[in-house]
């Protein structure tokens, strides 16, 4: 059995939807479908899950909601009416009605909201599949045994999930199962991050210990660096499950970070690929690959990240500072990504969103009154750069090299720091020199000897 995942590109329109039913039945081992909510037809257009955000605000706010729905549901009367299967709309309209019923606890409420454009949409490609021929079944998630906890918005699943969805295995004909959301042991609809389509592939991959895990997107492979930044970039043909981590961490928006922890674990391999261009081979995500003779696999850089450094004199003498710091940070519900010392100061890198004015100075006030620290400085607009490649453990001088590729266009490093893996290589620089550290790096790695690899 072979796993296969759509994204919202793949499903935007009626066109998009035969393309992607045609890569399904291409291949009889293609039994196990999950689909994403219909995404953007062209750049200017709204994804189905960003007006159904838009609904529940309303609905939470107590204003009238009634035209966005008609937007939405007219968005799927139109695919429906394209594919030949108008019948399907009685369900689909009466499910988004119900769901834009208003509840006490808003939270549980935009959830169940915004998980119909995956649940829809996995009833309209069932019904299109069923028309052309195939015996097709929509797969309710919580009968299956997705269960998740109770974290709406930020839900993980639950380990007795894999064994109930474990069962689909012998699912006859093509199951289509929404991707996105499952259930808590409540019975409340919980969902994903966004991109949690990416996960609920993967959670049904290892569950059902597929053979390949297909995650179809819109371009042929992972590249090196983003493409939007530099033209051509090499191609990824296969990469480890590690260095695709580091990678999605750092900005690499093929693939949901978090959706690598159950096939990891279950050894499923991944295999990114283009919904329109299926015939390319795509990247394999693996185990372990052959090294070749570039040490660095990819560079990648995201820009939203933010720098508290906190200076005390003698720092270095007091027993406990670091766990106290970690303990502030925890105490102010935040999550840290860095933390570099130095004798007499600690740095802790967070994501900007987290620090809003108010949590920043809430952390400032709590760092001060429990350590009494000589000095806190806070710095925004601070960019990561990540130079990722399993094969940097075997490569003297890889630092040299990356350092020296920055320091010939001027950017100043503000912070660096290696994981004793070696698996990457992290380095802050400012929010304007962003842009050209990264493509100093690939050059460095990628360019110059480009002949070699």
């Amino acid at each position: 059995m072979k796993v296969c995942k759509f994204g919202g590109t793949s499903l935007a329109d009626a066109n998009q939807i035969r393309k992607v039913c045609n890569i399904i039945v291409s291949d009889s081992e293609r039994r196990l479908v999950v689909v994403s909510a219909p995404g953007k037809r062209f750049d200017s257009d709204i994804k189905v899950t960003d007006m159904l955000i838009k609904c529940a605000k309303l609905a939470i706010a107590e204003n009238n909601y009634n035209s966005n729905l008609d937007e939405v549901i007219s968005r799927y009367a139109q695919i429906a009416d394209d594919l030949g299967v108008p019948d399907i709309m009685n369900e689909i309209s009466a499910d988004f009605t119900k769901r834009l019923i208003k509840d006490t606890d808003n939270v549980k409420f935009m959830d169940r909201v915004i998980s119909a454009g995956e649940d829809n949409c996995a009833k309209l490609v069932t019904a299109y599949l069923k028309s052309i021929g195939y015996d097709s079944n929509y797969i309710h998630p919580g009968q299956a045994g997705m269960l998740l906890s109770a974290d709406f918005s930020n839900t993980v699943v639950l380990d007795q999930s894999y064994e109930k969805l474990a069962k689909l295995k012998n699912i006859k004909g093509i199951g289509v199962f929404p991707g996105f959301f499952g259930y808590s042991l409540k019975g409340d609809i919980v969902t994903f991050p966004r991109g949690g389509s990416d996960i609920t592939g993967a959670i049904l991959a290892a569950s059902v210990k597929a053979e390949v895990y297909e995650n179809f997107t819109d371009v042929d492979y992972v590249y090196s660096v983003n493409p939007k930044i530099i033209k051509n970039p090499k191609p990824i043909t296969e990469i480890t499950y590690r260095e695709m981590r580091e990678l999605s961490y750092a900005g690499f928006n093929v693939y949901q970070e978090d959706a690598l922890l159950p096939v990891y674990k279950a050894g499923v391999p991944v295999n990114i690929k283009n919904v329109n261009n299926p015939t390319c081979p795509g990247t394999m995500i693996v185990k372990n690959r052959v090294h070749t003779n570039s040490p660095v696999i990819g560079v990648a850089s995201d820009d939203k990240f933010c720098c508290i450094a906190i200076n005390k004199y003698l720092m270095n003498r007091e027993v406990g500072f670091g766990r106290r710091v970690l303990g502030i940070i925890e105490d102010e519900g935040l999550n840290f990504e860095h933390m570099p010392t130095g004798i007499d100061d600690i740095s802790v890198i967070l994501r900007e969103s987290q620090l809003s004015d108010d949590a920043k100075d809430r952390l400032i006030e709590h760092i001060t009154t429990e350590l009494r620290a000589d000095s806190i400085n806070v710095e925004k607009n601070l960019c990561l750069i990540m130079v990722v490649g399993e094969g940097m453990s075997h490569n003297v001088g890889i630092a040299a090299r990356a350092t020296k590729a920055l320091a010939s266009v001027k950017v100043n490093i503000q912070m660096f720091t290696q994981g004793s893996s070696e698996v990457s290589m992290v380095f802050a620089t400012s929010k304007a020199d962003c842009e050209k550290a990264l493509k100093a790096l690939y050059e460095e790695f990628f360019e110059v000897r480009l002949g070699n690899d």
